[in-house]
């Protein structure tokens, strides 16, 4: 299993036949003069390559409705997982929203961390118990 995504020749749009190693399982941050090729290498090459390989992976009764997917100029891309991107854009007009809330997953996580969690006092720390009424 790769610790690294591995980039080799990447040329979409402004990038210029670049090679890279970015770290798995940490936060990475893409920084640059405008037009040096941030999204290009974010979006249309990593995001893209991880999504063409996800619809890929589906059967073929699934990607006939999904179309044809560009592979992206580049060489080589290794150790690559599936892929979310959040478009930068307001999709809600609260202002409170998240993406939990937006993409309405945050109702099954509150199932879930109410069944699974166990609440703990947030000045020590230590396990709270349930009291009953007898």
């Amino acid at each position: 299993m790769y610790d690294h995504i591995i980039i080799k020749g990447a040329r979409h749009h402004n990038l210029k036949n670049i090679d890279l190693l970015i770290p798995k399982n940490k936060l990475v941050v893409i920084t640059g003069p405008s037009g040096s090729g941030k999204s290009s290498l974010a979006f249309d090459t990593i995001y893209a390559e991880g999504q063409r390989r996800y619809v890929e992976s589906l059967s073929s009764y699934a990607r006939q409705f999904l179309g044809v997917m560009e592979k992206p100029e580049v060489d080589v891309i290794e150790g690559l997982s599936p892929a979310i991107a959040i478009d930068q854009k307001t999709t809600s007009k609260n202002p409170r929203s998240t993406v939990g809330t937006v993409t309405e997953i945050y109702d099954y996580m509150r199932v879930l961390w109410a069944n699974v969690g166990k609440p703990h006092c947030p000045e020590c720390g230590r396990l709270l118990e349930g009291l009953s009424a007898h």
